[in-house]
């Protein structure tokens, strides 16, 4: 009787590149991408998948199969971890999934620069190709009405908001953040790489990505779609014992104008409605963090945070981890969904949701970033961002509701976001 084969153990081959080295060069269709100011990580192809249904604890145990996972890779003294990288579903009664790139290249904020192959043990590293590539010169034609199509049209979001504010008002429910999504059908296939470049140079403070989404068929590979944007929003880096994590609530346009912009800046700085948003997302990111640290500061006033297109209130909040083994993950099971993607408390937020918002988020607003098996990481919220599946893109907007909303400015406030994302559509 033959006895089952036995795959070989995975060992990864780490390269140090030169700093001038740009993450962009490494991705490749249906591979990760995730890179902030130049660092980051950029993964092509799949050397192991680990998977968890959905539940609750879903990205903690994600989190602790990943590092199991990394763990057993065989790596040369002095080579930096391995690192698992992917997209998460908003829902955590989703199953979710985290992948070891077979290439990752990767930049830490100390400016070195590594490329790690991981295969299984005994075989040589796949040659590294080389791609010349630039940006493209030019856009396309902006997109015509007829291609885009809004779910739920405007007027039924307005209603849904309205509800909203009517159920803050008379309940426990303090705040909810409802979102929408537009469907554009490009005519074209859409290239991730270009749009990529384009959101990189447009917002360079902001961490561009993009994500393969879980195969909704095994069998059928790349049968989900690719999760790409440019998200402003900080949830998670740990280093060892250090945490990081920058929250955002509370929004306004920008105008080329200096005199304007800085008149909306101080407008929602000064904004009863937007700091009473923020102060939510606050209170609710401190008392999650603060179960994990000894020392969490934040400023007690927001801070102004601007992006391309949008000003933004912003708390910067760091801390010590009690225990430096905890793993990223973890903290992002117990601080995923914050107030500011969700609302406020969060289970009558959740039900809120349920009833009000007739889309599937998939992805956007959850966690994308990496982990490695230390169990560091970088985590941001995927806002900003579109669904690609060939020719057609799903984006997503969504506003925070409060007691003071106006549905009219809620509605305008999504569609200002969606103008953003699909003129830099143009050049994918």
């Amino acid at each position: 009787m033959n006895e089952p084969r036995t795959k070989p153990p995975l060992a990864a081959t780490a390269t140090r590149l030169g700093p001038a080295f740009d993450l962009l060069a490494n991705y490749r269709a249906g591979g990760f991408f995730f890179e902030r100011r130049g660092v980051g990580v950029a993964g092509a192809g799949v050397a192991a998948r680990v998977r968890t249904p959905g539940g609750a604890g879903r990205t903690m145990r994600l989190g602790r199969m990943a590092i199991a996972a990394l763990a057993e890779i065989r790596t040369s003294d002095g080579s930096p971890s391995p690192v698992a990288v992917g997209a998460l579903p908003f829902d955590d009664g989703s199953p979710a999934e985290l992948v070891i790139p077979e290439r990752a290249v990767v930049r830490r904020e100390e400016g070195e620069t590594w490329r790690l192959d991981v295969v299984p043990e005994g075989l040589a590293p796949l040659d590294a190709d080389r791609e010349r590539w630039t940006g493209r010169a030019m856009p396309f034609a902006a997109f015509a009405d007829i291609q885009l199509r809004p779910d739920p049209e405007p007027d039924e979001y307005a209603t849904a908001v309205a509800v909203a504010t009517e159920r803050i008002r008379r309940g426990r429910l303090r705040k909810v953040v409802l979102a929408r999504s537009l469907l554009v059908d490009a005519e074209r296939e859409l290239d991730v790489k270009q749009l990529l470049w384009r959101l990189r140079a447009v917002d360079p403070d902001c961490f561009a990505f993009a994500a393969a989404e879980m195969d909704l068929d095994p069998s059928i590979e790349g049968s989900g779609g690719v999760l790409v944007g440019a998200t402003p929003e900080l949830l998670l880096r740990k280093r060892g014992s250090e945490l990081r994590a920058t929250p955002l609530a509370g929004s306004a346009p920008r105008y080329g104008d200096a005199q304007r912009d800085r008149a909306a800046a101080e407008r929602l700085f000064a904004s009863a409605k937007d700091r009473e948003e923020h102060r939510f997302v606050v209170e609710d990111v401190a008392k999650v963090l603060g179960g994990f640290c000894d020392d969490l500061v934040h400023p007690k006033e927001p801070e102004l945070l601007g992006t391309a297109n949008v000003w933004h209130l912003a708390t910067p909040f760091e801390g010590r981890l009690h225990a430096a083994e905890t793993p990223v993950l973890e903290i992002v099971d117990a601080l995923h969904p914050t107030a500011a993607v969700c609302g406020a408390p969060r289970d009558d937020a959740r039900e809120a949701l349920e009833e009000l918002e007739p889309i599937d988020r998939g992805c956007y607003a959850g966690p994308v970033g990496w982990t490695d098996a230390n169990g560091d990481g970088e985590w941001a919220v995927a806002l900003r961002c579109a669904e690609i599946t060939g020719t057609t893109a799903r984006l997503f907007a969504g506003a925070g509701i409060v007691e003071d909303s106006v549905p009219e400015a809620e509605v305008d406030e999504t569609e200002r976001k969606f103008l953003a994302l699909l003129d830099s559509l143009r050049w994918g």
